[in-house]
């Protein structure tokens, strides 16, 4: 018996119109991928966006009172004619650049777990947030030490200190945007680095029958016969013995 002598089957589903089972079936709208009560809407993220921008960004005059605090000092001497280092193989004023910079990194990792830990669902929004004040807060500290520190106006302070007596120069930074993208970038890492290792993850789709889509039974030309069901006489086969005369 060929192969289309059999009984045909007709399709369980119309054309044109995906099954049950269908893995790329758009997901239903009560569905928990198409909304999440947890995720904020744009509005929300702004507004955490500009408070965590605002917060980032005060706390720069802490990074530079603590610059001013820990920085080591140039010595300066001067004569009649001019104003010189009392140390020329000194390393002071790599030590100063070198203070901003740690306290800067050290400052990027604390402000990006403070806001990993308040914002966790935070989106795009509040990480732009993150690295603006964090920007912000580099060029803020770097202004208040240069204000708060030793005035720059080196020839009136050597005349006040006199022929021959040392004094303070002037904090300042001669790389003055690597010091400064330290904390941009110090909070970027971790916070990518946290989101990576602790953020929320998606949930799993709740699809109608998308569980059982591989562990069903196999339908369609490849199944098998039904169990209890009779089975087809072998094509060419012999029919049934007869009494031999």
């Amino acid at each position: 018996m060929a192969w289309h002598d059999g009984t045909v089957t007709a399709p369980l589903t119309p054309p044109h119109q995906p099954g049950p089972h269908d893995p790329w079936q758009a997901p239903p709208s009560g569905s928990r991928l198409a909304s999440s009560p947890d995720d904020p809407d744009t509005a929300t993220e702004l507004r955490q966006a500009a408070v965590v921008a605002v917060l980032v960004a005060v706390s720069g005059i802490a990074l530079g009172l603590l610059w001013l605090w820990l920085a080591p000092r140039v010595p300066l001497v001067s004569d009649d004619t001019a104003v010189f280092l009392e140390n020329s193989e000194g390393e002071e004023a790599i030590g100063a650049e070198g203070a901003f910079v740690l306290l800067a990194l050290g400052f990027g990792m604390v402000s990006a777990a403070l806001v990993f830990w308040r914002l966790r669902r935070g989106g795009v929004f509040v990480v732009v947030g993150l690295a603006l004040g964090a920007l912000l807060a580099s060029l803020i500290a770097w202004r208040v030490g240069v204000w708060l520190g030793p005035s720059s106006d080196v020839v009136a302070r050597a005349r006040e200190a006199g022929q021959g007596v040392t004094f303070d120069a002037p904090l300042e930074l001669h790389t003055v945007w690597v010091a400064v993208l330290a904390w941009p970038f110090a909070a970027m890492g971790i916070h990518l680095l946290l989101t990576a290792a602790f953020g929320p993850r998606d949930p799993e789709p709740d699809w109608p029958g998308y569980a059982g889509y591989h562990d069903g039974p196999v339908q369609g030309p490849l199944a098998g016969p039904a169990s209890g069901a009779p089975s087809s006489p072998p094509a060419g086969g012999a029919g049934p013995a007869r009494d031999l005369p």
